[in-house]
């Protein structure tokens, strides 16, 4: 029998593109005319020094636009200014990337507001509220007691102490429904800058000034606090370290150039070569054409792109290296309910006892529920109408009704209409209510009941008590005497109803080589049911905190990274343990302090996304790495037989694009170099198409589309270059 699949209320799909793509917004070009006047400011070698590649570049124009100052020639000066431009391209990618990020932050300012708090003086659990003294929400410590009212705005982070309120979080989250907020539970973390919309709250100020939630998020998406991620501390030392190796080899070729220049003294001069050798602002383009410029230029615009994405989700990430890891994470830890499921259990089949049929049972069950406001009630209403077409009734038609609330004593509900009496409720309590109104449940009731159970289902048996006169039923749960028949109509089978699509996306999963693992407090027998349903490769059934904690330490020992999520102060240790640990907003302040992420939404199933996120970081940083590396292939064959050629003609072999002349095949080099990297900027913030594969499988596509394309497309871009520039004065 197939389980109904939901998609769980109050949670829009994040984005995702048709063609598997996780989509990572697009590039306005107006972004890059307002990036500029950073761009600019990046140009100071304060600044740049973190960046080798780059600065060695800018030593490089430097030096440069002194050769041509002091020989001034147009090939010169149009070989300067292409190479400040290569620079200003570089700072103007990681200038549009912090740009997004502070249009986001401006929008988090506007939350952020000069609040009055009112400071309560001598508070203590239970006592009221007496007395308080006002003061500016900057002036709040970690520890102050304050006290907000409807209408208020809270004024820093914070516990619920005392109360229960209605709270707008719009400013954060940007969901306008109201949340609950209250003292105790996995419910009592406020943020500042948010609103109380009803009652009162005392709230215990639990950040330190200066480091609300709200300063944080600032700092991150600005890129402030953005600190370089060992993978990309590890890729700098090895671009700096190529620079070096092609720094010695450019400087090599001075004396080659001097030695083959003298053996060949009837060859003429040219700005390329002259008896004193290779002139400087040749050597200078052939090193910046050598070294990676490409990856050094994007480097940081992929990682700030990379946190953006999450901020574009509603996820906060704490640092650029909980990213990175998310990329690498080989095993999720995923709650069932909420994440896997919908949260709430759902009817999903009417099971008549012999000799009822499905629509009797469906409109008994139907009835004995018009009252019951529980999910599961409402869903037994639903599930009546749509299978079996029964019109929803209101519990006001039924004028005459008594109605029998659920209670733990009865653990059953329903109904007493019209000398009918009906009841639903857990198998033996609504088996043993028929046998004291003399009925006899039969064998097969009790094989449904265990038959659902086995199933990882929950059984709720329907039984009526029929031919009541009046003023002999005692009430709804009084003693009927022998003018009724009882009997058992059937079982509905409740379930927890697995979320849409989570099967298809757990496969996605395992194609990418992650091990999912469902964490439910459910016995055995119920997680395995519902494990197998869903297409998880394991399950964690009866789990306690500590076990949890547990089960992230070993996955660790076996070398896997472990991602997970939590909200309460009792999911805090495995937050703090796991590689990726995703905080829900609604959590406690406890959880969201062990955390590395925080998701706004407070939506479990965002974990897996923000895996596919990380995964696309490291494969946009490896993609373009490769590319940058294989397009130097076209330059040494555009610039070094453009270099030596007139000494050794055999070289003008190497000339397979056949280029004008040595001084069109350089400039034509660097033009290349400079424009691909603005070329690149919006692939390197929107992210490499990303499909869940092995890797295998990826490194593969990604070294023939970006190995085998980096160095087919320079080829082509230096030619089409060279075709228009050789019309330029000294160029041929």
């Amino acid at each position: 029998m197939s389980t109904p699949t939901l998609q769980a209320p109050g949670h829009a799909p994040a984005p995702r593109r048709g063609d598997g793509r996780v989509s990572g917004g697009l590039l306005d070009p107006g972004q890059l005319v307002r990036s500029l006047p950073d761009a600019l400011r990046k140009l100071n070698p304060a600044t740049l020094w973190r960046n080798p590649v780059m600065f060695v570049v800018e030593i490089g124009a430097a030096f440069t636009t002194v050769l041509a100052v002091a020989g001034p020639s147009f090939f010169a000066w149009a070989t300067v200014v292409w190479l400040w431009l290569t620079v200003l391209f570089a700072n103007l990618a990681e200038a549009v990337a912090e740009g997004r990020g502070k249009a986001q932050a401006a929008t988090l300012r506007a939350a952020k507001r000069d609040t009055v708090a009112r400071r309560v003086t001598g508070w203590r659990p239970g006592a009221e509220v007496s007395g308080w003294d006002t003061v500016g929400a900057s002036e709040l410590g970690q520890g102050d007691v304050v006290v907000v009212e409807a209408g208020e705005i809270i004024p820093g982070d914070g516990d619920v102490v005392e109360g229960i309120a209605s709270v707008d979080e719009s400013a954060i989250t940007g969901e306008s429904a109201p949340v609950i907020r209250e003292s105790g539970g996995d419910r009592s973390a406020v943020t500042g800058g948010t609103r109380v919309l009803s009652d009162r709250i005392v709230v215990r100020i639990t950040q330190r000034p200066g480091e609300s939630f709200i300063d944080r998020m600032i700092a991150l998406v600005e890129g402030a606090d953005r600190q370089k991620t060992p993978n990309e501390i590890a890729l700098n030392i090895l671009l700096a370290a190529l620079t070096v190796v092609f720094l010695v080899a450019t400087a090599t070729m001075q004396p080659l150039a001097i030695y083959s220049r003298s053996v060949n003294p009837g060859v003429p001069d040219s700005l390329a070569l002259t008896a004193d050798g290779v002139s400087g602002i040749v050597l200078v383009a052939l090193l910046v054409c050598l070294i990676p410029t490409t990856i050094g230029a994007l480097l940081s615009a992929i990682g700030i792109a990379g946190m953006d994405r999450l901020v574009q989700r509603n996820v906060l990430a704490m640092s650029g290296r909980a990213v990175e890891a998310a990329g690498d994470v080989s095993t999720l830890l995923l709650d069932k309910t909420g994440t896997i499921t919908l949260g709430n259990r759902q009817a999903a089949e009417f099971v008549p006892a012999p000799g009822v049929s499905a629509e009797e049972l469906a409109a008994a069950a139907q009835l004995s529920s018009l009252a019951d406001e529980t999910p599961e009630g409402r869903s037994i209403v639903v599930h009546a109408k749509q299978a079996y077409g029964l019109r929803e009734r209101e519990p006001g038609e039924l004028a005459h009704a008594e109605w029998a609330p659920f209670t733990a004593q009865t653990r059953m509900s329903g109904v007493g209409v019209d000398g009918r009496q009906v009841r639903k409720g857990a198998a033996t309590a609504v088996m043993k209510w028929v046998r004291d109104h003399g009925g006899h449940p039969t064998d097969e009731v009790g094989a449904i009941v265990d038959a659902i159970s086995g199933s990882g289902g929950t059984p709720l048996v329907v039984g009526e008590v029929v031919g009541v006169a009046p003023g002999q039923d005692g009430g709804p749960d009084g003693p009927v005497g022998t003018a009724g028949k009882a009997r058992v109509l059937g079982v509905i089978h409740l379930k927890d109803v697995v979320k849409q699509g989570m099967r298809e996306r757990f496969a996605e999963m395992r194609r990418m080589g992650i091990r999912t693992v469902m964490i439910t407090g459910d016995n055995p027998l119920t997680a395995r049911a519902i494990a197998d349903e869903a297409g998880v490769d394991d399950f964690l059934a009866e789990a306690t905190p500590e076990d949890k904690l547990a089960l992230i330490r070993k996955e660790q020992q076996g070398g896997r990274l472990v991602a997970m999520t939590g909200d309460g102060t009792n999911d805090a240790p495995a937050l703090a343990q796991a590689d990726v640990g995703v905080a829900m907003n609604t959590g406690t302040s406890a959880a969201k302090e062990a955390g590395n992420m925080v998701d706004l939404d407070s939506n479990p199933t965002k974990l897996i996304e923000i895996v596919e996120i990380g995964k696309q970081l490291l494969i946009t940083r490896g993609a373009l790495t490769t590319f940058s590396i294989a397009n130097d292939i076209a330059k040494y064959f555009a610039i070094i037989p453009a270099m030596f050629a007139v000494v050794y003609p055999g070289l003008d072999a190497l000339n397979v694009m056949r280029l004008a002349s040595p001084q069109s095949a350089i400039l034509s080099a660097v033009v290349f170099n400079a424009i691909v990297i603005v070329a690149l900027i919006p692939l390197a913030l929107r992210g490499v198409r990303y499909r869940p594969s092995n890797a295998s499988r990826l490194l593969s596509r990604n070294l023939c589309l970006y190995g085998l394309g980096g160095v087919v497309v320079p080829f082509v871009g230096i030619k089409l270059i060279d075709l228009l520039i050789q019309f330029l004065p000294g160029m041929v």
